[in-house]
C-alpha cells in the first residue's frame, strides 16, 4: 500500500505494472473498493500498463488530511482527488477508468480537465449527476431500486448506515448484480473498507448533495457551477453497460451525443459491479480506448 498526499487527502492506493508502463487508474464505486479490480489490474499490467487503484475518500486507508475539511462526497471533489492523485505521481495524462462513484468521478475528471486524461472508460456512459434532474421523481420501477439513496436522507438511513453498513453493503450487491453468485470471502475482502472513520459522513453527504437536499462544499462551488451546464467529454472513450444492472434499466447507449471524441459503446452480460462480474470485459475496454487514443 501506498499513499499519495492531495491538498484534501491522503490517498491509499496500490500500483501494479511497470513503472514507465502507459497510465491507467482503477476507480471504484460504492459500496466496493479496490478489489473489484483484483482480476482487471494484472491483466492490464501484463499488457504493459502501470495500473493504480486508489481508495475513493470515505473508503479503506484513505484518510481526510485536516478535521476541519468538509466530508463531502459530491461529484466534483471526487473528480478533484483523481487530479490530485496524478498531481502527487508526475502523471501528466492517464487513462482513467471506473464505475459508480469511480465512473462519475473519472467522467467528472474527463469532462473538466481533459488534457489530463488520455481516455475514458465509464459504466453508465455519461455518468455526471444531474443534481436539478435528481430534483424530480424518476418512474416507481427505478424509484423501488434507489432505496437505500432515500433512505440516506434521513438521520434514520444514516444511523441504518453506521450501525449496519456491512449487511446493507451486501445487500447492495445482491440486488445489483443478482447473477452474480460471489462468496463470503469475496465480500469480506473488501467489507473492511467501510469502517473508514469517515465512510458514514461521505457517503450521505453524497446522496444528500446529488438530491440537491444539502450544500456542499464551498471549494468546489465553481466546478459544480461548470458541471450543471453538462460539458461534453473529447477524449477517446468507451462506455459500458451491465445489461443486468437494475441501475440502469434500458442502458446508456442513448448519452452518445455527450461524446465528441473517438467512442464506443458496448453492452456486456453483467449486474452493475462489472470490473469484479467480468474482468476481462472491462479490461479490455482499457486497452481499446488506449488503441482510440494511440489512433485519434
Amino acid at each position: 500500500m501506498k499513499l499519495a498526499h492531495t491538498e484534501a487527502l491522503h490517498i491509499a492506493y496500490k500500483e501494479v505494472g511497470p513503472a514507465d508502463g502507459w497510465p491507467v487508474v482503477l476507480s471504484h464505486g460504492f459500496p466496493y473498493d479496490i478489489n473489484a479490480y483484483a482480476e482487471v489490474a494484472p491483466l492490464l499490467a501484463g499488457a504493459g500498463a502501470r495500473v493504480i487503484t486508489p481508495y475513493l475518500r470515505g473508503f479503506g486507508p484513505t484518510r481526510f488530511r485536516s478535521v476541519a475539511t468538509m466530508r463531502s462526497g459530491q461529484q466534483a471533489a471526487l473528480g478533484s482527488d483523481l487530479i490530485g492523485l496524478l498531481d502527487f505521481l508526475g502523471i501528466e495524462r492517464a487513462i482513467l477508468a471506473g464505475y459508480d462513484w469511480g465512473g462519475l468521478a473519472s467522467c467528472v475528471a474527463a469532462a473538466l480537465w481533459p488534457e489530463r486524461v488520455t481516455g475514458l472508460v465509464s459504466l453508465a456512459s455519461y455518468d455526471v449527476v444531474d443534481v436539478e434532474r435528481m430534483r424530480h421523481p424518476f418512474p416507481p420501477a427505478l424509484e423501488s431500486v434507489m432505496w437505500y439513496q432515500h433512505f440516506f436522507q434521513t438521520e434514520r438511513g444514516r444511523e441504518g448506515l453506521a450501525t449496519h453498513r456491512r449487511e446493507l453493503c451486501r445487500l447492495l450487491w445482491q440486488q445489483w448484480s443478482p447473477n452474480w453468485h460471489f462468496d463470503d470471502a469475496t465480500f469480506d475482502r473488501t467489507a473492511p473498507s467501510f469502517d473508514n472513520p469517515d465512510f458514514v459522513d461521505v457517503v450521505i453527504h453524497s446522496y444528500r448533495f446529488h438530491f440537491g437536499l444539502t450544500a456542499g462544499d464551498p471549494a468546489y462551488d465553481g466546478l459544480e457551477a461548470r458541471l450543471r451546464n453538462k460539458p461534453k467529454i473529447v477524449v477517446p472513450a468507451v462506455t459500458l453497460d451491465g445489461e443486468r444492472d437494475p441501475l440502469k434499466p434500458g442502458g446508456t447507449a442513448d448519452q452518445a451525443a455527450y461524446f465528441i471524441g473517438p467512442h464506443q459503446h458496448r453492452t456486456i452480460a453483467s449486474g452493475h459491479n462489472l470490473p469484479q462480474e467480468h474482468p476481462l470485459a472491462f479490461a479490455d475496454a482499457v486497452e481499446t480506448v488506449r488503441g482510440l487514443s494511440i489512433s485519434g
